[in-house]
């Protein structure tokens, strides 16, 4: 969840072009992926797994996704969260949460998740929103000590609603 840049090095982010608004040049008008991060919830277990960006996390790889719930009557349920850091003169903060839900059979390597609800939610977290709801205590507390872990000072200076949403 780092997003140091090399020196000099401008950074990367995805460019929004349409009627109402006029291409500035690289940067202009842009939505920044480079400060959020993708957390798999798997098992009560929380991971890092940037592969989820492109919907590839380890998860995810060769599994045949179907829209359809009852596609997939044996999976597991699996939780995307979002993550988005900030910073403030003081420092960088967890800003954003928001999570949802998947559905993985491996054996039969089928799953279920809506791509849009996935898309929306990222962009929700980017927005600062904070939104865990389906997430059970394990996942809560998977996610939490997984926050903690990657880096304390951040999760301190997270804001209250943040900490209060894992919490429960």
């Amino acid at each position: 969840m780092d997003n140091l840049q090399p020196e000099g090095k401008k950074q990367i982010a995805l460019n929004i072009v349409n009627a109402k608004s006029k291409h500035k040049g690289f940067g202009a008008g842009s939505i920044d992926l480079n400060n959020v991060s993708p957390v798999i919830i798997d098992g009560g277990e929380a991971v890092i797994d940037i592969g989820a960006m492109h919907a590839k996390s380890k998860v995810e790889k060769g599994i045949k996704f179907s829209t359809n719930r009852e596609d997939v009557p044996d999976g597991r349920q699996v939780w995307v969260v979002w993550v988005a850091v900030d910073r403030l003169p003081e420092g960088q903060f967890y800003a954003g949460i928001t999570s949802c839900e998947m559905w993985i059979d491996a054996e039969a390597r089928r799953g279920w998740k809506i791509l849009a609800e996935h898309v929306n939610k990222l962009d929700a977290a980017l927005k600062r929103k904070i939104n865990v709801d389906g997430l059970g205590a394990t996942e809560k507390a998977a996610l939490k000590s997984l926050l903690i872990s990657h880096n304390e000072v951040w999760w301190d200076a997270s804001p209250l609603e943040l900490k209060t949403a894992l919490s429960d």
